[in-house]
């Protein structure tokens, strides 16, 4: 697919990029990843928010998105005018928006802990019609939106080109791209997977998706893409610059666990996800050494002590978005001045 995508672009004379990639053919390219974290994606949002007010933020070439990044992604790409949005969903939602518990006995012999319905309701609420077109419009600009979920049938991650859909005739790519978002945040056991239709040599059949961080918590493009022939093509003005967006902790922390099964699954869960990001941070900036691209990474500060009362705790999310601690001291500073390094600490 990669090269496929390659050769396309060779094929195109300088009226074609004009036409389309208006948005991305001879300007600066700044790509934005967002990574999973749960609730705690509101400090995504509230970097976003800061990074807006201080006048620095630019409009972000591409943007991709897994779990909570990817509900969060669709905004970010349409720019500031948008963090209202975010800032009323990381500040107002609670669990009974997201989810709601099944019986035990229920929960074993159905797919999933909770039934998601009210996530997709919250989906639907925020990705309207006239988002898709916007989102739609961007994409005929040659700006880029992708959101990764992993199929389970096949053991891989799927990264879905939300802006195509979203400029395409298919009749049903609003309930489409909303099972996407659903689909990306689905964390397996936790919540339902999604069921997606599929047609392929004229056969149908289904394809179950679940949480895109079970195959990479963060992503900005795939490591068989040689980028610096794409960012050649489109005439890109000075090197392209990375921001990555980690909804969470990156350093270990030290923390008394019961002996008991839950606490030790919890706890051993934990540490998989935050090594799986740090491995996956290191990815993308060896891809951007390779590739000629800045690379900046922000991620919430050790420091930061506040707890949830709840899974979905909108007073948490709420200090999470605002805390000077966060987005003044390791938000739009970090984004700006980060080492150029894949250490995770400075």
């Amino acid at each position: 697919m990669a090269q496929f995508s390659l050769d396309r672009l060779n094929t195109y004379t300088e009226s074609d990029f004009r036409e389309h990639f208006s948005g991305t053919y001879q300007k600066a390219h700044n790509y934005l990843a967002i990574s999973g974290g749960g609730e705690h994606g509101a400090f995504g949002a509230g970097l976003l928010e800061g990074w807006s007010e201080s006048g620095t933020r630019p409009e972000f070439t591409m943007v991709t998105g897994i779990s909570t990044g990817a509900l969060m992604a669709p905004f970010a790409f349409l720019g500031s005018d948008y963090d209202a949005i975010l800032k009323e969903i990381y500040t107002t939602t609670s669990t009974k928006d997201m989810f709601k518990k099944r019986g035990i006995l229920k929960a074993v012999f159905s797919d999933a802990m909770t039934d998601t319905a009210p996530m997709k309701a919250l989906i639907a609420k925020y990705v309207t019609a006239d988002i898709v077109d916007s989102i739609a419009g961007e994409h005929q600009r040659g700006r880029r939106l992708y959101v990764g979920t992993v199929n389970l049938d096949a053991g891989r991650s799927v990264i879905w080109s939300v802006g195509a859909i979203a400029a395409s005739d298919h009749p049903g790519k609003l309930e489409l791209i909303h099972n996407i978002l659903l689909a990306s945040a689905a964390i397996p056991v936790a919540f339902p997977p999604v069921v997606f239709s599929v047609v392929n040599n004229g056969m149908e059949f289904d394809e179950m998706h679940v949480d895109g961080g079970t195959g990479a918590q963060v992503f900005v493009y795939p490591a068989a893409v040689d980028w610096s022939r794409v960012t050649e093509k489109l005439k890109v003005k000075g090197d392209p610059k990375a921001y990555v967006i980690r909804n969470a902790f990156l350093e270990p922390d030290y923390q008394g666990i019961n002996r008991k099964l839950l606490s030790i699954a919890g706890r051993s869960l934990d540490s998989l996800i935050r090594t799986q990001a740090v491995g996956d941070i290191y990815q993308i900036y060896a891809l951007c050494k390779r590739d000629g691209n800045d690379f900046n990474l922000a991620y919430i500060p050790s420091d930061f002590t506040e707890k949830p009362s709840e899974p979905i705790d909108p007073v948490f999310m709420g200090k999470c978005m605002n805390s000077d601690s966060i987005w003044q001291k390791k938000g739009i500073h970090g984004l700006k001045h980060h080492p150029v390094s894949p250490r995770v600490t400075e």
